[in-house]
């Protein structure tokens, strides 16, 4: 039976960086686990933080996930208590979210989780090769940092 990918396959920097990314996501999933959380539930949370107080249309725009999949990630993290949603003060017909106390101590925790799976995850590097690799990855991703 032939190996599967081939070789030819598995040089691609676009495969290699599949690979890394998926094991990446791992690590940071398996961390987030531990703290009781999912990975877009992390995302909404350091988005309600950076963004808050936010109209929960601007705050599914903001992290590029679609309205009714927002809608089920603060109905979970406001019945556990991290989010609380008010009438905006901007414009009262929406609803702007905001962290609670308890939000944003389970952030800082995740947060630090998650550090600890990149740290993991980049562990083969030295700090000047991790600098390295992270603003070629700015670079070649097409983001701006």
């Amino acid at each position: 039976m032939a190996e599967a990918p081939l070789p030819a396959i598995r040089s691609l920097p676009s495969w290699l960086l599949g690979r890394a990314a998926a094991r990446g996501r791992a690590l940071v999933a398996d961390a987030l686990a531990a703290e009781g959380m999912k990975m877009w539930h992390h995302v909404v949370l350091s988005a309600v933080r950076d963004l808050a107080p936010v109209a929960q249309a601007d705050l599914g725009r903001s992290v590029g996930l679609d309205p009714k999949d927002l809608v089920g990630v603060l109905n979970d993290l406001q019945s556990a208590g991290h989010v609380v949603r008010a009438p905006d003060p901007r414009d009262r017909r929406k609803n702007a979210v905001s962290l609670t106390g308890a939000g944003t101590r389970l952030l800082e925790r995740c947060e630090k989780a998650a550090r600890a799976a990149n740290d993991d995850l980049l562990a083969p590097l030295s700090a000047a090769e991790r600098d390295q690799f992270t603003d070629l990855l700015i670079r070649i991703s097409g983001t701006d940092g």
